[in-house]
């Protein structure tokens, strides 16, 4: 019997603070070279700023605005083999300003010629862990076939035009039976919306696609997921509305939770348990908002050793009878590969 496929998630994720300084610093402690930064300013006002190895340190988009890719060159510098390098970027390294980073690992280099191939009918490039289920995803144009890189069919695909402006384009398998049918949008409030002209059809094992309403020869980002046990968690939960709230299985102990309810116009939130270690988490980021660090417990939930409880009963996160999506990720599983309790170890 299989328990897990990954025993240590600090291995492909993990979150980190830090204080601002100013002027130039080094974040450390990471167990892998990061390949995909999120950061976002907790005590400020500050736009959530994120970075990856396929597009190039100093480039930068921020997932509450639609505006295009930039370059900075006093942001993040350079990805190194425990973190990254910071310059004195206000949205990244202000002085007195903490922050906390979301970092992933990806790590192996792709590129795909679908001509040559024959996978996806796009051009694409980036890096991937199959391990991690985790990609980066570079490519031009729409109407097509993308490869992913995941040997898996993604559970999660997230897509922003870099050049030009444009909405952060979601799809979930928590939104509906086919995903192809359905978006949210990672950069606003809105709900569920239904459309067959967003995606270019269902993602499959080797590709996921894009549809010709999409901006023509515009340059893409993509970020894929797919679940791997005991490290990631893809799916959706309804909410009953009480403080003695909804209980989420994971099959870990999360280190990590983006939900967003689908059914009705609501915030995007983030919990995790770098900023608020101890139960109850109701710390809240949101990824639509530039606002600054919120605890309220309408927000909250219990992060336990095999999934996540509600605890807060605001339409964010548990009104009774809403869908709402979500991605975990581990601090540690329920249970190791070797069928050994976590908190045993």
């Amino acid at each position: 019997m299989a328990y897990t496929t990954i025993d240590k998630p600090s291995d492909y994720f993990v979150s980190n603070l830090h204080t601002g300084n100013g002027s130039t610093q080094n974040i450390t402690g990471l167990d892998f070279a990061p390949n995909w930064v999120w950061i976002k300013g907790r005590n400020q006002a500050r736009n959530h700023t994120i970075f990856d190895s396929v597009r190039g340190v100093q480039k930068q988009i921020h997932s509450n605005k639609t505006s295009a890719e930039s370059t900075q060159d006093n942001a993040l510098s350079s990805f190194n083999s425990d973190g990254f390098s910071l310059g004195d970027n206000t949205g990244v390294n202000e002085n007195t300003t903490t922050y906390v980073a979301w970092n992933w690992k990806a790590g192996t280099s792709f590129s795909n010629d679908a001509s040559s191939t024959s996978i996806g009918s796009i051009d694409s490039a980036g890096s991937v862990s199959t391990d991690a289920g985790f990609s980066i995803v570079t490519f031009t144009g729409n109407s097509g076939g993308i490869a992913h890189g995941l040997g898996q069919k993604p559970d999660m695909v997230i897509i922003k035009p870099r050049n030009v402006d444009g909405s952060w384009i979601v799809t979930h398998k928590g939104l509906g039976a086919e995903m192809q049918d359905y978006y949210v949008f990672l950069d606003t409030t809105a709900a569920k919306a239904t459309s067959n002209d967003i995606w270019g059809g269902e993602p499959t094992t080797t590709t996921f696609s894009v549809s010709s309403s999409l901006i023509d020869s515009a340059n893409y980002v993509a970020y894929c997921f797919a679940e791997k046990k005991g490290y990631s968690k893809f799916g959706s939960y309804t909410g009953n509305g009480n403080v003695d709230g909804t209980f989420v299985y994971t099959g870990f102990k999360p280190a990590f939770v983006l939900k967003k309810n689908i059914s009705v116009t609501r915030d995007w939130g983030i919990n995790d348990i770098e900023r608020e270690p101890f139960n109850t988490n109701d710390n809240i980021l949101r990824p639509n908002l530039a606002n600054a660090e919120q605890s309220n417990s309408a927000y909250a939930m219990d992060f336990l050793s095999n999934g996540f409880k509600l605890r807060g009963a605001d339409a964010e996160i548990n009104t009774s009878g809403n869908t709402y999506i979500y991605m975990a990720f581990a601090e540690n599983p329920f249970v190791t590969s070797t069928g050994v309790p976590a908190t045993a170890r």
